[in-house]
């Protein structure tokens, strides 16, 4: 393979240099593209556009792989805990049994939260959405720890901010949650582990004896597991180009959360649970539905099947559809939606119109029926992804900034008016 890519404008040609990763993917370096010939790229969307170089997530869509710092997302997935896998993540390798029980033993130690945090918490009004609590409560750390701001600080100062956001931001979607239902805040019990914490601040009521469900921390600690990172995704580049600017980490992890926060990223799997709400109100036929799915004059969309990086299969949804069949099993829930859910993946497994199109159910599908049967209301959902990313930002964040990355800046073609002259408003 050359090791240049010939571009030729107005007849003039011009060798940009190829990179080459270690899976062998290739890129055509376009660093010097303007300096050297006055054009740039035009990628709506940045589908084509590699906006770095990155050691982290590995992602093959077409033959649908998935690894964490080279180790594949099922036995990261069987195999691991959250907290080892957010290690791997942020330090680039799985740790020793003893800096596995230091980064623990840290996370405990900061898991509380500033009392005036409360006040501003309670400056929210019931109706307003976790993700716009939990945002606002994350950029708020700026102000609590304001030596964060500081761009040259040392690596163990950069690392007790990531403790810091690790151990807190569990507690914040907890109250996130309880501001939401109007309940009063349970603070972190730090003789659980960290998806037991999370579960009893979420859930633990004044006067009962809240008992954590091995299954339902179990499944928990596999769904974070799951979204732990994705490559460059929306939220993910957000954190990037914010943190670029030299932005703290905790302001950077909050724009993350804002684009997380959009229906065609993390509301994925709320849309999910919406969509079997309604097909529920109308009676609940989902060979009907089906049908309106593979009518291309019908507006109905079918959320939850396929996945725009996935061209084979999520790999994602293979783990995640074992974890969903073994919660509903042990929980015994008898819910209408999720037998219109099993009904609906019945019929896209087994009908050829789905198969050949690859229109399996992913991730998002799955989560949105882990999260209800586990009585997570769907305005938490986004929040629960968010937690769950929470280690991929933050590696994404650390990456860019030991890379020394220069602050991101798109370009853009201009198709407004030319240059005329200014019309006084009495003669407008």
């Amino acid at each position: 393979m050359s090791e240049f890519a010939e571009l030729k404008i107005n007849g003039q040609s011009y060798n940009l240099p190829l990179v080459t990763g270690t899976e062998n993917e290739v890129g055509i370096n376009i660093g010097k593209l303007r300096a050297e010939t006055g054009a740039i790229t035009v990628d709506p969307g940045y589908k084509n556009t590699g906006s770095t170089s990155s050691a982290i997530t590995y992602l093959d869509g077409e033959n649908g792989v998935l690894r964490y710092r080279g180790y594949s997302i099922e036995e990261v997935a069987e195999k691991a805990d959250f907290l080892e896998v957010t290690y791997l993540l942020i330090y680039g390798e799985l740790p020793t049994q003893e800096q596995y029980d230091n980064f623990v033993a840290d996370i405990k130690k900061h898991t509380l939260i500033h009392e005036d945090v409360r006040k501003i918490l309670e400056g929210f009004p019931s109706n307003a959405h976790p993700m716009g609590v939990l945002s606002s409560l994350v950029c708020s750390m700026t102000a609590f720890y304001p030596e964060s701001l500081d761009p040259n600080r040392s690596s163990d100062e950069v690392d007790l901010s990531i403790v810091r956001i690790l151990a807190k931001l569990p507690t914040m979607a907890a109250w996130a949650y309880k501001n939401e239902q109007g309940h009063p805040v349970n603070y972190p019990d730090n003789t659980l582990s960290y998806t037991e914490n999370f579960l009893k601040m979420m859930f633990a009521v004044p006067a009962e004896d809240y008992k954590v469900d091995p299954v339902i921390a179990k499944a928990l600690n596999k769904l974070l597991i799951l979204h732990a990172d994705h490559e460059q995704n929306c939220s993910a580049s957000t954190v990037r180009i914010v943190g670029s600017s030299h932005a703290s980490l905790y302001a950077s992890i909050s724009a993350g959360i804002n684009a997380l926060w959009g229906p065609l990223h993390g509301g994925a799997n709320q849309a999910v649970i919406e969509m079997l709400e309604n097909i529920r109100k109308d009676g609940g036929d989902v060979a009907k539905y089906m049908a309106k799915a593979k009518d291309k004059d019908d507006p109905f969309r079918l959320m939850g099947f396929g996945h725009r990086v996935y061209k084979n299969f999520d790999p994602r949804a293979r783990i995640i559809k074992k974890a969903a069949d073994d919660v509903l099993t042990a929980l015994g829930v008898n819910d209408p939606v999720l037998e219109i859910a099993k009904g609906l993946e019945q019929i896209a497994l087994e009908d050829e119109y789905f198969v050949a199109r690859k229109l399996y159910p992913n991730v998002d599908f799955y989560s949105g029926i882990i999260y209800r049967a586990l009585g997570i209301p769907t305005e938490m959902f986004t929040v629960m992804f968010a937690m769950g990313r929470l280690p991929g930002w933050i590696a994404q964040w650390k990456e860019m900034r030991e890379n020394h990355e220069p602050i991101g800046r798109p370009r853009q073609i201009y198709t407004g008016y030319n240059e005329r002259s200014f019309v006084a408003m009495g003669d407008r």
